[in-house]
């Protein structure tokens, strides 16, 4: 009998282990996306954008069947339409995506049809990593010995042929894009290009420059791990060519990926809550202009406002900055960090709830960080070391490419040092 392929967080036709199980018995396969209201309701205009493009250009391979609606019924229906007995996925571990595949795996039973999970889009599917009494890990650095140790199997082997099944589809939805925002090229061909170049060209040098966003030193590669447009595995594969530091370093960029996959798999409600409860009780500030000046890049705090103006310009932004960014909203502004999150998840490209949550958490010093709240940057002070010559400054706010100095704040809406102190004394009321 034939198959369907629910495609999902995995856009691609190489290294992918549920569309090789839809293919084993007969090779009749219906390649299914199900554009869930849900999902697409509260996404950005850069995750719709890049997701329709990604759409196109898998669909131009192999002709997806794309239905729009609850997946509950929207699956089951095109199972039925082809005479499947099974529906392949691979197994999401978020909290929403966790119980809609129960859902739909109730619906189909009811069917007698399955639903197969193979794989994840983790090299180490969350919970499978855990401390010796079965707890699982709080902080990146043990989680990441216990996660190299454990290993990863190698890249799934080459699809064969396969003959895609042809049903009613209502096609990719159309996204128009706000103006001033670019999006990077989409689709597995485009990460595996992305890929190929950047471990021959930079690779090398990650481990030095991965924190300048004035170099252009980062691979770039989350909105392709973010779509499943390549698998973390291949990646993972292929950095055993290379011996360097910089492979070593990227590695364990890729491990704090699934670190927070795992930290949220555990403790769903922190996409939302605190992950330390505690600092629910801290005094914030009401959400009002201050934040809609962050939102707009108008600080006055020339780093803050390059990465602000450089996320709504293309949908991205460096991974240094956003730290940068966040701890001024929090720390300086002293605005929960669910608003930045918030932003950053309406605008990012690369948007993944997990990383997004917890590295806002991290920054906010109420996440995994093990030293948390005295960590408050300095925006001029990591201007400076980062973005030494600011050129990266100067690229995202034009209006200071002649400044002599271009780290210098101009009308900031606050006193860094001021809020410093401010910050601190909250933080200490909460642990009296």
């Amino acid at each position: 009998m034939p198959a369907v392929m629910w495609f999902r967080r995995d856009l691609r036709l190489s290294d992918n282990p549920a569309l090789l199980e839809a293919a084993a018995r007969d090779g009749e396969v219906l390649p299914l996306f199900v554009v869930d209201p849900a999902l697409w309701g509260p996404s950005g205009p850069s995750r719709r954008r890049y997701l329709a493009q990604s759409l196109r250009d898998l669909d131009s391979r192999i002709g997806l069947t794309i239905r729009t609606g609850d997946p509950v019924a929207e699956v089951v229906r095109a199972a039925s339409e082809v005479g499947a007995d099974q529906v392949h996925v691979a197994a999401d571990y978020g909290p929403y995506g966790a119980a809609r595949d129960e859902r739909v795996d109730a619906a189909l039973a009811g069917h007698d049809i399955e639903l197969v999970r193979t794989g994840s889009a983790y090299a180490v599917a969350p919970g499978r990593v855990t401390k010796d009494d079965g707890m699982p890990y709080q902080v990146y650095t043990p989680y990441y010995r216990a996660w190299a140790a454990h290993g990863w199997r190698d890249p799934a082997a080459d699809l064969g042929a396969v003959s895609w099944l042809v049903a009613e589809s209502d096609g990719v939805p159309d996204v128009v894009l706000p103006d001033g925002l670019a999006l990077p090229e989409a689709g597995e061909a485009a990460a595996q290009r992305r890929w190929h170049d950047y471990r021959r060209t930079r690779l090398e040098d990650y481990d030095r420059q991965r924190d300048r966003p004035d170099l252009d030193a980062t691979s770039h590669m989350s909105v392709h791990l973010k779509w499943g447009e390549i698998h973390p595995r291949t990646m993972l594969a292929d950095l055993r060519e290379h011996t360097g530091q910089g492979a070593q370093t990227y590695r364990k960029e890729l491990a704090w990926r699934e670190f927070y996959a795992d930290v949220l798999f555990h403790r769903p409600e922190s996409a939302r809550d605190y992950l330390k409860p505690e600092f629910a009780r801290m005094d914030y500030d009401v959400p009002g202009e201050q934040l809609e000046a962050w939102r707009q890049g108008r600080t006055g705090y020339p780093i803050v406002d390059a990465g602000m103006r450089q996320l709504r310009a293309t949908g991205w932004m460096h991974n240094r900055v956003r730290m940068i960014v966040a701890s001024f909203l929090v720390k300086d502004l002293h605005v929960e960090w669910q608003h930045g999150a918030r932003h950053f998840l309406h605008w990012l490209v690369d948007g993944d709830l997990a990383s997004n949550q917890h590295g806002w958490q991290w920054t906010a010093g109420c996440g995994t960080d093990a030293a948390p709240y005295f960590r408050i940057f300095n925006p001029v002070t990591q201007g400076k070391r980062f973005d030494p010559q600011g050129d990266y400054i100067r690229t995202w706010v034009p209006e200071l490419r002649d400044a002599e100095d271009p780290h210098q704040p101009v009308d900031p809406i606050v006193d860094h040092a001021e809020e410093r102190v401010e910050a601190l004394e909250r933080y200490q009321r909460i642990k009296r």
